[in-house]
């Protein structure tokens, strides 16, 4: 029963902005497939991360008719402590880890901005910047561990109705694993950015100095939107 309710807790914490799109994908077989899996998996008390309350946290964070930029990320990061729910974010007080690093170098070298002191993008997902993983959960230590279990179908689904349903959003895609799964994404409709991923091991390859930052402002501002506080 315990494990029921957490399964029911899951799909309760999707905002309804986000819910009258992807409410039919809770009874689609492959949902039901990861419910089944995620159900066995929180059974034999394994370490789940994010923590089950923060798993819908980008969609929790940012209201579908307020996306302005999507980031796409593939896992949650694996670590004690670190992943929350939004893709490349580390919680207050967590040393970013590399890639982290590299995004704030770009930063740095983009728009002139002090890296911050805290790996914590919570104030990007608030002002619009949909911070989204292909993968929603991962077990403790094991990295792509609940990939192919139905998570990137649903995330597919999200993707798919921001390109259908909105108009002049900007799609980070950094590696490419974030580019075979926006390859779809309108390019009449959307500005869509790409890069190497900012991993140390391809980094220096073209995403410092990919200029990301200052790109999506700039579109967004052409198209009579806010510009992000990055």
């Amino acid at each position: 029963m315990e494990m029921e309710t957490k399964q029911q807790q899951l799909r309760a914490q999707i905002p309804e902005s986000w819910m009258q799109y992807l409410a039919p994908e809770f009874e689609k077989d492959y949902m039901q497939n990861l419910r089944a899996f995620l159900k066995t998996e929180y059974e034999k008390r394994k370490s789940i991360y994010p923590p089950s309350k923060e798993v819908f946290a980008a969609l929790q964070a940012t209201d579908f008719k307020k996306v302005r930029v999507v980031i796409l990320g593939q896992d949650p990061y694996h670590g004690p402590e670190q992943a929350h729910g939004l893709a490349f974010s580390v919680r207050d007080g967590v040393r970013p880890p590399p890639s982290l690093k590299n995004i704030f170098k770009e930063l740095q070298r983009d728009l002139g901005k002090e890296i911050p002191a805290s790996g914590d993008l919570s104030s990007w997902a608030r002002q619009g910047v949909l911070l989204l993983n292909a993968t929603l959960t991962v077990e403790a230590a094991k990295a792509g561990s609940h990939q192919k279990k139905g998570w990137e179908d649903f995330t597919d689904k999200i993707i798919h109705y921001l390109n259908q349903e909105r108009e002049h959003l900007v799609f980070m895609l950094w590696g490419a694993y974030a580019q075979k799964k926006g390859a779809y994404i309108d390019t009449k409709k959307h500005l869509v950015l790409k890069s190497v991923h900012p991993s140390p091991l391809s980094a220096h390859r073209g995403f410092l100095g990919c200029g990301h930052f200052s790109k999506a402002n700039a579109y967004l501002k052409q198209h009579g939107h806010a510009e992000i506080r990055w």
